[in-house]
């Protein structure tokens, strides 16, 4: 007669799907709070600013970030045509749109600022806008906190430099608080 019961085998299986369908569900809620794209894109732009305060002191040259609602890149002043110009000279420094679903939100002196697209058709005698955010060649730069947003969670992590050129990086898994 055979007992009723389930083999060691049988259980294991089941402990296994368990465990697989467990390890699927914490992955997809993102149970630590943390958006590493988010992340990622922030310390992305808080490395690249502060690599440029370096060459801007090396090179005695004046670097800057042009900001747009979802993209953003870097320039140099160019003295001779008096004109910012796209900095292309190296693959780091080039336009960078942001992933989908994520936006900039820029502070200024605390204000926001705010952020339109470059309309990219312009002709070659419309100077492209100024950059938002400045690095003279001195090492004094422009005070900013520049914020990625995710629209849909409201996630954020910031970049913020001071007028020395120092970068602070704020990830997402510390909440801000929302101003009142």
């Amino acid at each position: 007669m055979r007992s009723k019961g389930f083999t060691l085998v049988e259980i294991l299986v089941v402990v296994v799907i368990m465990a697989v369908v467990i390890s699927i569900a914490v992955l997809s809620l993102n149970v630590t709070g943390r958006d590493t794209q988010i992340d990622d894109e922030s310390r992305r732009i808080g490395a690249l600013v502060d690599l440029l305060h370096e060459r801007a002191l090396l090179e005695n040259r004046d670097f800057g970030l042009r900001i747009e609602p979802t993209a953003y890149e870097f320039v140099v002043y160019d003295p001779r045509r008096d004109r910012w110009l796209t900095f292309t000279q190296e693959r780091e420094f080039r336009h960078r749109d942001l992933p989908a679903g994520l936006t900039f939100q820029l502070e200024l002196d605390s204000q926001v600022v705010v952020l339109k697209p470059i309309d990219r058709d312009l002709s070659d005698d419309t100077p492209p806008p100024r950059p938002q955010v400045a690095i003279a060649a001195s090492g004094d730069g422009t005070p900013f906190r520049l914020t990625v947003l995710r629209e849909q969670t409201q996630a954020r992590s910031a970049v913020s430099g001071d007028n020395l050129g120092k970068i602070t990086l704020e990830s997402s898994d510390h909440p801000q608080k929302k101003p009142t």
